[in-house]
């Protein structure tokens, strides 16, 4: 039971700090770089299209359960402390849940280029 309530708890700090990454990507406070990973992460999470689809088998969760996390990580790293902490309390008061196009549009992009890079490949063969 404890380990179910602590999911819970996990999975809500996940939710928020995907927001705070969202206005962290805005913020002029916040460098460049960790802008670049903070919005690239909170555009992927909150994209309604995984980079591995869900129904393939292990591989399918392997990016919810690992990747999006270990991104969170890195980008809450290079975002300064304070600045965070006021990011995590503005995303604790949002109701509003940002959009995910900028994910939606990026995944788009990986999956054609790699239809476009397969079909290349085997119309060499061919």
């Amino acid at each position: 039971m404890r380990l179910i309530s602590k999911a819970k708890i996990w999975a809500k700090s996940l939710k928020r700090d995907i927001v705070a990454l969202w206005l962290a990507a805005r913020d002029t406070r916040v460098p460049w770089y960790a802008k670049v990973v903070a919005g690239t992460v909170a555009a992927y999470a909150l994209s309604p299209v995984d980079l591995i689809p869900d129904f393939i088998p292990v591989l399918g969760y392997l990016d919810d359960l690992v990747i999006v996390p270990l991104g969170i990580l890195l980008a809450i790293r290079l975002i300064p402390a304070a600045v965070m902490s006021e990011l995590r309390e503005e995303a604790a008061r949002r109701i509003e849940r940002p959009s995910g196009r900028g994910g939606l549009i990026f995944i788009l992009a990986v999956w054609l280029a790699c239809i476009i890079f397969l079909a290349l490949a085997l119309r060499k063969l061919a």
